[in-house]
C-alpha cells in the first residue's frame, strides 16, 4: 500500500483557515496534525513523510463545505509563490508541468 496523506482545508472558530493533515495508513492509529500556515504545513508533512523513508506517494486535497472559494484562491496563490521560492533555491522544477497534447 502506498503512502497517502489527506490534507483538508478547514476554518477555525474565528474564520481563519488551517490545513489538517491525516495519515490514515493505520486506521486504528491515524495521525492528525493541524497547520496554521504553509511553512508549518511543509515541515509537518515532511516529518510525517520521514516516517516512511521520506517518500509520499500522494496527497489527497479536500476542503470542508464551509470553506469559501476566496480561501482556496488565497491558498493557491500562496502555494504557487512558495513552490517558486523552492524551485529557485534548488535550481530545478519540483512540480512537473503538464504539456498540452498536440492533436
Amino acid at each position: 500500500m502506498g503512502v497517502v496523506f489527506t490534507s483538508t482545508i478547514k476554518l477555525d472558530d474565528a474564520g481563519q483557515w488551517y490545513i489538517e493533515i491525516k495519515d490514515a495508513i493505520d486506521e486504528d492509529d491515524a495521525r492528525v496534525e493541524a497547520c496554521f500556515d504553509l511553512d508549518e504545513y511543509e515541515k509537518k508533512i515532511e516529518e510525517m513523510g520521514n516516517e516512511y523513508g521520506g517518500h509520499i506517494d500522494e496527497v489527497q486535497w479536500l476542503k470542508d463545505d464551509n470553506v469559501p472559494n476566496v480561501v482556496l484562491d488565497e491558498l493557491r496563490v500562496r502555494m504557487a509563490e512558495h513552490r517558486g521560492k523552492i524551485e529557485e533555491e534548488r535550481g530545478e522544477v519540483i512540480t512537473p508541468v503538464v504539456e498540452k497534447k498536440e492533436e
